[in-house]
């Protein structure tokens, strides 16, 4: 999961440089068709994908049309919201994903966890209205990280679903369907922006997001989501999401396109308090079921 953060952090940042430069959904179907057959090369070329792993293919549409929508709505709020603040929207996905992960597996949050959460989101909040106390109140939200937290509402119902729909595939085989299902939900109803997109005529940072994306940001982070997701409850393995705005500060800096102010660095470093609190507690979910 420290591997995870680190590799989404990267999308934010490219994402936010190609997001006007091609359709969301054009530029999400293909990585989806890419990552699908990397996975699938891998899956069939080393412990093969044994029979029934394709039971219930519902699931699988499922999944990846969560997953899809994510990244659609994801790139569609990059158009105009700033990496860091998008990426502190994403910190609240460890919230809604423990709230559906009782509602799904009825994991219970204890009290620690229920107080990193709260300080993780307050952390968030911090960075998505710029410390100004004045924006909060009157809830000035930019369009961007509004639409893109619609898509992290699709990928905080996700992860809890992963455990729940998985009948004994490997993280692998499990991943495969994932992304095929993926590709056939974004690639549908992304069709039209597919083909009305002149691809040659593209700009080069447009192909370099699009194979970060596809085999890191898609292939190794769903592998990864999946791998984690089976053996840590939902809640944990997404509050790993609160290095996601200290990466992309790093990404940006790297980029060369600066960091953020001391204001938003106060909220960048709840969010890595909260972590903090949340490694530190190895027992923080029981099951009641």
């Amino acid at each position: 999961m420290l591997l995870f953060s680190a590799l989404v952090a990267g999308s934010f940042s490219l994402g936010s440089m190609v997001a006007n430069d091609i359709a969301p959904a054009a530029l999400n179907g293909v990585r989806f068709l890419l990552a699908a057959v990397l996975v699938g090369a891998i899956a069939f070329g080393t412990r093969g994908v044994p029979a029934g792993s394709f039971s219930a293919p519902w699931r699988y549409l499922l999944l990846g049309g969560l997953f899809g929508a994510y990244f659609v709505l994801m790139f569609e709020g990059l158009k105009t919201a700033p990496p860091v603040s998008a990426a502190a929207v994403f910190t609240l996905v460890p919230m809604m994903a423990a709230l559906v992960a009782w509602f799904l597996l009825r994991q219970v949050t204890t009290p620690r966890m229920a107080l990193a959460l709260s300080i993780g989101g307050a952390g968030a909040v911090w960075v998505i209205f710029r410390g100004e106390v004045g924006a909060l109140l009157r809830f000035e939200v930019g369009r961007g990280e509004a639409i893109y937290f619609v898509g992290c509402i699709s990928h905080a119902i996700y992860t809890p679903l992963v455990r729940k729909l998985n009948r004994g595939e490997s993280a692998t085989v499990f991943t495969f369907g994932t992304l095929v299902g993926g590709m056939i939900v974004v690639g549908g109803y992304g069709l039209p922006d597919i083909l009305a997109t002149d691809w040659p005529a593209l700009p080069g940072m447009v192909w370099v997001t699009l194979i970060y994306t596809a085999v890191f940001a898609s292939a190794m982070t769903v592998v990864l989501l999946q791998f984690a997701t089976l053996r840590l409850p939902s809640a944990k393995v997404m509050a790993y999401t609160y290095l996601t705005p200290t990466w992309v500060i790093v990404w940006e800096m790297a980029l060369g396109n600066g960091a953020p102010g001391p204001i938003v660095l106060g909220g960048v470093a709840l969010t890595a308090i909260a972590l903090l609190l949340l490694l530190r507690d190895d027992s923080i979910v029981r099951s009641t079921g």
